[in-house]
């Protein structure tokens, strides 16, 4: 088993927002407190030490008193910005932690599992991998739309710090892509679909609309 001190667990909040109309999706509200930071403590527990990964507001996240790592910058894409997706956050954490495992998750799925972080470090060990990613049921309408039973959470990733020149190499390359990437590794795939797991743990909230219904999905 890995120790828990052997990981950093990190909050993605750097992405650009756009189905929120480009609000800064780790510092809206899911009752009365931002995302970012309900994620910030789901992880706590479970790792040795914490930190976000963001790029804008960066002085709100300094507030907290935890780690602020922002995206290492790249060349403009096809939408003339440097942005490239989840993997940059994931560069910028691999880059900057100081243990040998690195946890990510995203700031906008507030109920993720809080054995997120044992399940896929037994994963990694098991077998022997250098990362592990979660995968979760489906959704009734995914199905319906003739989807597997379960799905990728690419953004979930327990990664070894070891990657971090593949993951470099890959986005210097132009890949965006995060399941593309892990392709290249030996990946643990970790189902969250026992009897105990709550079907909305990978519940996530791209608009505010998505987000007003998560909170009502809790307090129901």
């Amino acid at each position: 088993m890995i120790s828990r001190q052997d990981i950093t667990g990190m909050v993605l909040a750097g992405g650009q927002g756009s189905r929120m109309g480009g609000l800064d999706k780790g510092l809206q509200l899911f009752h009365g407190q931002p995302l970012a930071r309900l994620a910030l403590d789901r992880l706590f527990p479970q790792v040795g030490c914490v930190a976000v990964n963001a790029r804008r507001h960066l002085d709100v996240y300094a507030t907290w008193n935890v780690p602020v790592w922002t995206d290492t910058p790249r060349a403009p894409g096809n939408n003339g910005d440097d942005y490239t997706g989840p993997l940059a956050g994931f560069l910028a954490g691999l880059s900057h932690c100081a243990t040998p495992w690195l946890l990510t998750v995203p700031c906008d799925a507030p109920l993720f599992p809080s054995d997120l972080a044992e399940r896929l470090s037994q994963a990694v060990v098991r077998d022997g991998a250098n990362l592990a990613m979660a995968w979760a049921p489906a959704t009734p309408a995914e199905i319906a739309s003739g989807a597997p039973a379960l799905q990728a959470q690419p953004v979930f990733c327990l990664l070894h710090k070891s990657l971090a020149a593949s993951l470099a190499h890959y986005l210097a390359l132009g890949g965006r892509k995060v399941r593309a990437w892990t392709a290249q590794h030996p990946c643990s795939q970790v189902a969250f679909n026992q009897p105990h797991d709550p079907p909305q743990a990978f519940g996530n909230a791209n608009t505010l609309a998505e987000l007003r219904g998560l909170e009502l999905l809790v307090a129901s």
